[in-house]
């Protein structure tokens, strides 16, 4: 099992409408993700920098590969559709991604 933790900003004025889609995730959409071998996904978001924080627990042996067939779920593809709009990717983010990679520091099991 991976911890991963990732993070990324939304633009101003659209948090109602980021919560209201996540406080009613399409069940399609969990299907993808625990198709793709994600559990324990969470995300956090902290006013008012609008900053989001996500975190999983990646399950699988082939991350790269699940993250494949998670992109060429119709569902997935639709979420990302609406959701990607409301988001403000990180200046600082490594090329070819969308939400920025975080690195691990500190766990306490």
């Amino acid at each position: 099992m991976t911890r991963m933790g990732l993070c990324i900003g939304l633009k101003p004025g659209v948090v109602a409408r980021y919560k209201e889609l996540h406080a009613a995730v399409w069940p399609t959409v969990l299907d993808a993700i625990t198709a793709a071998n994600i559990r324990n996904y969470s995300i956090f978001l902290r006013e008012p920098e609008n900053l989001l924080f996500a975190y999983w627990e990646y399950v699988g042996e082939d991350f790269e590969r699940d993250m494949q067939i998670m992109k060429q779920s119709p569902a997935m593809q639709e979420w990302w559709t609406i959701c990607d709009p409301l988001q403000q990717p990180l200046e600082t983010r490594a090329e070819g991604e969308w939400w920025a990679a975080m690195e691990p520091v500190f766990h306490h099991p």
